[in-house]
């Protein structure tokens, strides 16, 4: 599929500097890389568009590679190439056109933030979103390093379920390795028989197949790394999901501080070993007073949202900095917070009732772009700040339940 080039921008695309640039050479980046330069990124959604507009509040040209015609984060850019992620013909020129690249997903293919790291910066790198962006590779690189897990088995044939069943115990939860999202390709099993019939519905590919813990809470921490190895770590966020969906999330989480200490402490540490350049984030289980680690986001998070808001600098600046090799910005709370999805179930019976929303002086509402409100979708969110986190929940809940 060749790339489509949709408007462009006066300025934002200089065809001599890229026709200039070989696609053979190997690049280095002169870093820092200050306003007026273009960053690229590969995917066009929510988290996306949020980058963007970081991205050009503080100066920033930006090209997005998506192949959605109505990309939320396309609608934001200088550029948006209309192109599959793979388009030989489309990396070459976003790599021509950039100083850096980044990803707003982890699916991604590896190969080309390989191809594209021949003309440009690319962050993160391969390497660390190969692991990520694999469950089964994930979950397995975690056990080899040390870090505490929900008990899981692989699956990569109908024959080897009877063992993993064996190992995790039932019931338990079935998931596809690659591509599975907010709920998507995972099923509940409680028998041999119901986890045959879910693997033959995920099409016999590999799977992975967790264990069920006792669980008292969900946590996660976002954080920021950059070449040096230094890193900037945000508040432990509390969330909640609903059919595998984030609902809610609170911050600061209730939770000790010596736990909270010891989440921000293990995402640091594999940060650190997995050599991660950019803005990710690792979500854990806490049972039985002990936090095990759910999985690896190489990207800005979703349970992040709450820092557009309520810290000095926000997940996107963050990603933008870490990319762009400035020093890393003050992830100081400036108020406790508790965030919100909005979901395209709100659009039906007459909904969203943004009066009632917005009537509160202390919500504030992001809304992604999306044309298409679909049960499931997640179409914005809104943050609610107030100095009391009880009460900052309380209003959430109401308004939650009121839009």
């Amino acid at each position: 599929m060749s790339s489509k080039t949709l408007p462009i921008l006066p300025g934002a695309y200089d065809s001599t500097r890229a026709s200039a640039r070989s696609g053979s050479e190997s690049f280095r980046a002169k870093l820092p890389i200050l306003p007026g330069a273009t960053l690229g990124i590969l995917g066009g959604g929510q988290l996306g568009r949020m980058f963007t507009i970081a991205a050009r509040t503080m100066g920033y040209k930006v090209m997005v590679l998506d192949p959605d015609a109505a990309s939320p984060a396309g609608q934001m850019a200088d550029v948006h190439l209309q192109a599959d992620y793979t388009d030989h013909g489309a990396l070459r020129q976003l790599g021509a056109a950039c100083a850096a690249v980044t990803t707003e997903f982890e699916n991604v293919p590896a190969a080309s933030l390989i191809e594209l790291a021949q003309h440009c910066r690319v962050s993160p790198g391969a390497a660390a979103v190969a692991i990520a962006q694999d469950r089964s590779h994930e979950k397995s690189w975690l056990r080899e390093q040390g870090f505490a897990t929900a008990p899981f088995a692989l699956v990569n044939s109908e024959a080897g379920l009877d063992a993993a069943l064996a190992e995790t115990g039932a019931p338990a939860l079935l998931k596809v390795s690659r591509f599975g999202y907010d709920g998507k390709g995972q099923a509940r099993v409680a028998s041999l028989a119901e986890a045959r019939a879910a693997f033959k519905e995920f099409g016999g590919q590999p799977c992975v197949l967790e264990g069920f813990v006792t669980l008292e809470r969900e946590v996660s921490v976002v954080l920021a790394r950059n070449d040096a190895g230094e890193c900037a770590l945000f508040p432990v966020a509390e969330n909640r999901h609903e059919n595998g969906i984030l609902d809610l999330s609170i911050v600061p989480a209730r939770v000790s501080d010596a736990l909270a200490e010891q989440a921000r402490d293990m995402a640091r540490a594999i940060a650190d070993r997995l050599g991660y350049v950019g803005v990710m984030a690792v979500e854990f289980f806490i049972a039985d007073g002990r936090l095990m680690v759910n999985e690896i986001a190489p990207r800005p998070h979703n349970s992040g949202h709450y820092t557009l808001d309520a810290c000095v600098t926000d997940q996107f600046e963050q990603q933008l900095r870490a990319l762009a090799g400035l020093p890393l910005g003050d992830t100081r709370l400036l108020s406790p917070a508790a965030m919100v999805n909005i979901l395209g179930d709100r659009w039906q019976n007459g909904g969203p009732h943004w009066d009632a929303l917005l009537a509160h002086p202390n919500i504030k509402l992001h809304l992604y772009g999306k044309e298409a409100a679909r049960p499931g979708r997640k179409m914005g969110h809104f943050n609610v700040l107030d100095a009391d986190l009880p009460a900052a929940l309380a209003l959430a809940e109401k308004m939650r339940d009121a839009l």
